[in-house]
């Protein structure tokens, strides 16, 4: 019985850590002290050793030349050759929601953008970048594809702390807010090349933000 309780653990140490750095509470090259986790989480070293060694594995976090991990960084060349990748993966998952969406994943997708909306508005920066990943990991999700929405999911991980930097003021939250609405129209058309073309020009304004804020 001890070996489940270990590993359920570790993935909460893993997933918990995943959605701060895709909200960018953890920002590139923040090291991640293992003690300091250990307590944190009120857990023994062993799960949260095997949690950073889980993610290092991903390449969300890298080891450093001195002791410990961190999140990892990218030049801008790096950064620009992920976000294209991003940005055809991104269009493919909204194409292929827009063929298959249930009443199920509709309201998960109405759901994020009302609380997308509700974040913007209290001007909460937080609540809205899990409330905008949550809204794009439920577009995912509406693919049926369990393997496209990991491969979208991961993009999302790895460049979460350099996205979240074009999101200053309560203007841009709310700005963000209101681009996802024409997005969920192009999608809810069932109109699989509308939704191709919208995410395209969703994600090409907000990598062009989040470059310049880098």
């Amino acid at each position: 019985m001890r070996e489940p309780a270990k590993i359920s653990v570790t993935k909460r140490i893993e997933a918990a850590l995943m959605e701060e750095i895709a909200a960018g509470e953890l920002e590139p090259g923040v090291r991640l002290d293992e003690a300091g986790l250990a307590a944190r989480f009120e857990a023994s070293r062993t799960p949260v050793r095997e949690a950073l060694t889980r993610l290092t594995a991903q390449g969300i976090l890298v080891e450093g030349a001195r002791r410990g991990v961190f999140v990892a960084q990218y030049d801008r060349e790096e950064l620009a050759q992920i976000f294209e990748a991003m940005h055809e993966i991104e269009a493919a998952c909204a194409r292929i929601a827009s063929q298959r969406l249930t009443l199920l994943s509709r309201t998960d997708i109405e759901t994020a953008q009302a609380n997308c909306i509700a974040a913007a508005k209290a001007g909460d920066r937080t609540a809205y970048l899990r409330a905008n990943e949550a809204f794009h990991m439920a577009i995912y999700k509406s693919t049926g594809n369990p393997y496209m929405a990991e491969i979208a999911s991961e993009f999302r991980r790895r460049t979460g702390p350099f996205r979240s930097k074009k999101f200053q003021t309560k203007e841009d939250l709310i700005a963000s807010a209101q681009s996802h609405q024409e997005l969920i129209n192009d999608i809810f058309s069932e109109d699989s090349a509308a939704a191709s073309k919208g995410m395209r020009s969703h994600m090409t304004e907000s990598f062009l933000q989040a470059l310049r804020a880098n």
